[in-house]
């Protein structure tokens, strides 16, 4: 029996991608996968993050890691209907890993707020038959979803990483961070509009170049 966790990292950031990403594992294999210490991503350290990925690809049979760019994603959201068309997407790329994967069972993390219809919009999507569990904190119920988040987790980190080392900080991506914050409004006071890693669409992104711009027209 194939098993397969998926789950994603960046869903909530207003810079950097939105990542999936996926895991198999033999059954008799799930053992190694708890042995590792895997739990949700957001409860362990960078650093603890960063140690574990190596060592789950190495227990792994396969992975796959999908990346939703800052562009794709608004390309959903300002059509309308921004949580049930970016669920969509979610979807579709969560589909995407489990055909690469083709496990007998996938286990995902459900972002629609409905798992039974998560589970229907990535069936819709995979052209064989798979049985997909979908549940709110899946990360936290299965090792090999949580297995998943960190992967996903650590590939986001190293994307974040790389736009610090050319941007400067920063901060998480995320808006509930001030550093993340400062760095949209510095952004866009010195160029007037956002770069390609950051989701325009995002209703605070929105908000910090509407106030510029309104001070700009203050200011003629």
């Amino acid at each position: 029996m194939l098993i397969a966790g998926v789950d994603d990292a960046g869903r909530g950031a207003v810079i950097g991608p939105l990542v999936i990403a996926g895991v198999l594992v033999d059954e008799e294999d799930l053992d190694k996968i708890v042995s590792l210490g895997v739990k949700d991503s957001k409860l362990l350290s960078p650093k603890k993050r960063r140690r574990l990925a190596p060592e789950i690809i190495k227990t792994v049979k396969k992975q796959h890691i999908v990346r939703l760019a800052p562009a794709e994603i608004d390309k959903v959201v300002l059509t309308g209907g921004k949580l049930h068309r970016l669920n969509r997407l979610e979807a579709r790329a969560m589909a995407e890993v489990i055909n690469a994967l083709k496990p007998d069972i996938a286990y995902v993390d459900a972002s629609d707020v409905l798992p039974e219809r998560f589970r229907q919009h990535i069936a819709d999507e995979v052209p064989f038959r798979v049985q997909i569990v979908s549940e709110h904190e899946a990360d936290k119920t299965y090792p090999v979803v949580s297995a998943a988040s960190i992967i996903a987790k650590v590939e986001r980190d190293s994307a974040i990483s790389s736009l610090k080392k050319e941007h400067g900080d920063l901060g998480s991506g995320y808006i509930t961070d001030p550093k993340t914050v400062e760095f949209l409004k510095t952004w866009i006071r010195t160029y007037g509009s956002y770069p390609e890693f950051v989701r325009k669409s995002w209703k605070p992104a929105r908000r910090i170049k509407a106030d510029h711009d309104e001070l700009q027209r203050r200011l003629l």
